[in-house]
């Protein structure tokens, strides 16, 4: 198995999987994220971090907002610039940020504070937001109240993400002081080929030895079968978004 930053850095090996294959974000958990500092004034200035190829930037963009798009991979960037064109791109991490001083009113991550060391990344995104600035992290987590989810996932292996979400909160530290959290339920139609690009698109697929990717995949197939779903056939494929704010004092 790869290690934990190996799996970091793997998704522009699967760019064009990963923007097909992952779901958008809702835009009313968005707008939840980034209510503290709405402004009937002015644009917000907002900076995506680890926005791989752009599926919070383009909720954000079409809030209004004036966005940049942040993350380590030039690969993913260059998916996003296609997908999302007119927002700028630059490489850099949460713990690395290439913004000056108190220039923003929110920097938010998207399927990526699990990637970020807690620390590290509390005192960079505070010192590039202004006082009452927002942090926002959100994540898309398949609904494993579902029997068919609880096999997908044991299938294709669970993820960091969940792991952390699963015992609680996501960690935080100076200068902000806790997080507030909600969730939003709502389902995703999926096409056999959908779900295929969906599991190719994580990082433990992305970095398994051949053998092993080869071992998953004949088992997604054999379960995709008995699920019937085949040509243009759907499921609904059940979501939770769980979105998290804190306000730099």
């Amino acid at each position: 198995m790869a290690g934990r930053e190996e799996m970091s850095t793997s998704f522009g090996a699967a760019a064009g999987t990963y923007e097909s294959g992952r779901p958008e974000y809702p835009a009313a958990a968005v707008e939840w994220m980034l209510q503290p500092v709405a402004s009937h004034e002015r644009r917000l200035r907002v900076a995506d971090v680890g926005a791989g190829t752009g599926k919070l930037t383009r909720v954000v963009a079409a809030s209004g907002a004036e966005v940049v798009a942040i993350d380590p991979d030039p690969a993913m960037l260059a998916t996003l610039r296609d997908a999302v064109p007119g927002v700028p791109t630059f490489v850099g991490t949460a713990e690395r940020l290439p913004l000056p001083d108190a220039g923003l009113d929110a920097i938010v991550l998207g399927q990526a504070w699990h990637w970020v060391d807690p620390v590290a990344g509390s005192r960079e995104v505070g010192r590039a937001l202004r006082s009452g600035g927002v942090l926002g992290l959100i994540w898309n987590v398949r609904d494993e109240s579902e029997a068919w989810v609880r096999r997908l996932t044991g299938i294709m292996h669970g993820s960091h993400a969940e792991e952390m979400l699963a015992a609680g909160d996501p960690p935080i530290a100076a200068p902000f002081d806790g997080v507030q959290g909600r969730e939003w339920r709502w389902t995703r139609p999926m096409t056999r080929e959908a779900l295929l690009a969906m599991a190719r698109s994580r990082s433990y697929l992305i970095t398994a030895e051949p053998a092993e990717r080869a071992a998953i995949e004949a088992g997604l197939d054999d379960f995709f079968d008995d699920l019937g779903l085949r040509g243009d056939v759907t499921i609904d494929l059940p979501y939770v978004t769980r979105a998290y704010r804190s306000v730099r004092p």
